[in-house]
C-alpha cells in the first residue's frame, strides 16, 4: 500500500507506531509520515505548540 501510494504521489501516513522497530520498518518502505505513542502521546491543542518547540 505504501509503494502504491508513493507511486501515485499520495501522502501516506502510518498510524499506531508504538516501537522503534515499527518506525524503522516503515522508514525502510519509504513511508515518510507517521503518528503513534512512540512519537507523542495524544495532545490537547494547548500542548501542541510546546511539543513542536
Amino acid at each position: 500500500i505504501i509503494s502504491l501510494g508513493n507511486s501515485l504521489d499520495l501522502t501516506i501516513v502510518a498510524e499506531g507506531i508504538e516501537t522503534k522497530e515499527q518506525l524503522s520498518y516503515l522508514n525502510s518502505l519509504d513511508c515518510q509520515l507517521g503518528q503513534g505513542f512512540l512519537i507523542s502521546r495524544p495532545l490537547v491543542a494547548e500542548e501542541v505548540e510546546m511539543f513542536l518547540k
